[in-house]
């Protein structure tokens, strides 16, 4: 089966959205199709994050991957966070993840971002294992925290 990539829009929205609660579940967050689509909406309208959407031949959601643009201090330059990687679990293991990755980096690279940068559960070994088969690797000289409010 072929797969597109596009940049997800308005009319993606709802799409996108049903993609990001399946993330969030699998993440152990209780389902809230209509509080993760407005997530996305917001996202999406608001132009903070890029979004990019895998489709079947049939046009029916895949997977997605969204990016946020910021800047390293220390790469004294833009980067971008790639936060959030999802594929559907009957679209896996087709290179979806890989395309979508592939997309993030040509995304990076038009706008001159220094690197990517992104984090992943402990026991997300599939995800682990391809982000190692293109290139990135772990980082094993700092901790990440966080303090929720």
């Amino acid at each position: 089966m072929n797969y597109k990539i596009i940049k997800a829009t308005k009319e993606n929205i709802n799409q996108v959205g049903k993609l990001f609660d399946l993330y969030r579940q699998f993440y152990k967050y209780k389902s809230n199709v209509h509080e993760s689509t407005n997530y996305i909406s917001e996202r999406i309208s608001n132009n903070e994050s890029i979004i990019f959407l895998a489709l079947t031949e049939n046009n029916n959601s895949a997977g997605f991957v969204q990016l946020y643009e910021t800047f390293g201090s220390l790469h004294l330059g833009k980067i971008i966070i790639l936060y959030d990687l999802y594929v559907k679990e009957e679209f896996r293991k087709h290179g979806i993840g890989k395309k979508l990755m592939a997309k993030s980096e040509e995304y990076a690279k038009s706008i001159g971002a220094k690197g990517i940068e992104l984090s992943t559960a402990k026991d997300n070994l599939s995800a682990q294992s391809l982000y190692e088969k293109i290139g990135y690797i772990r980082d094993n000289e700092f901790y990440s925290y966080s303090y929720e409010i």
